[in-house]
């Protein structure tokens, strides 16, 4: 079993910490609009911006274990992981309508067109993982 966790570190990390990254992004969500009453697109901005954040510590950190600490491996860090998850969300507001229009629908919970956001949201998983692993946290002696 220990083995096995020890294979599947990274990737059960990436898991775990992908869900504490949904989270921050709904608690912050929330607490933009029940307790400073923000406008809607600006919660989920900021909550949006919260949960960026949290993704590029943690997986900086405990999902790769990127050894960069210099200021320009972090700015270069982060710069690639912004704009790599700019442009996997791009892909998440749009996925699912060019799936739909590709004749992936189907209905699940009742709601028309969620086996589409499903992919999509499959697609962004994968995506997000690769270029964090091959672009973003590419391990380099550097301390």
């Amino acid at each position: 079993m220990i083995d096995l966790l020890k294979r599947h570190r990274e990737g059960l990390l990436y898991v775990l910490f992908g869900c504490g990254t949904t989270f921050s992004n709904w608690f912050t969500y929330c607490i933009c609009v029940e307790v400073f009453h923000l406008d809607i697109t600006v919660s989920n901005a900021l909550a949006c911006l919260v949960g960026v954040i949290f993704a590029f510590v943690t997986n900086k950190l405990y999902v790769f274990q990127s050894r960069g600490k210099s200021a320009k491996t972090v700015l270069r860090e982060a710069i690639s992981f912004g704009a790599s998850r700019a442009a996997t969300g791009i892909i998440d507001i749009f996925g699912p309508a060019m799936f739909m229009d590709l004749g992936i629908t189907g209905t699940l919970f009742g709601i028309e067109g969620f086996v589409a956001k499903l992919i999509s949201s499959s697609v962004v998983i994968i995506l997000n993982y690769t270029c964090s692993k091959l672009l973003v946290f590419r391990n380099t002696s550097e301390n």
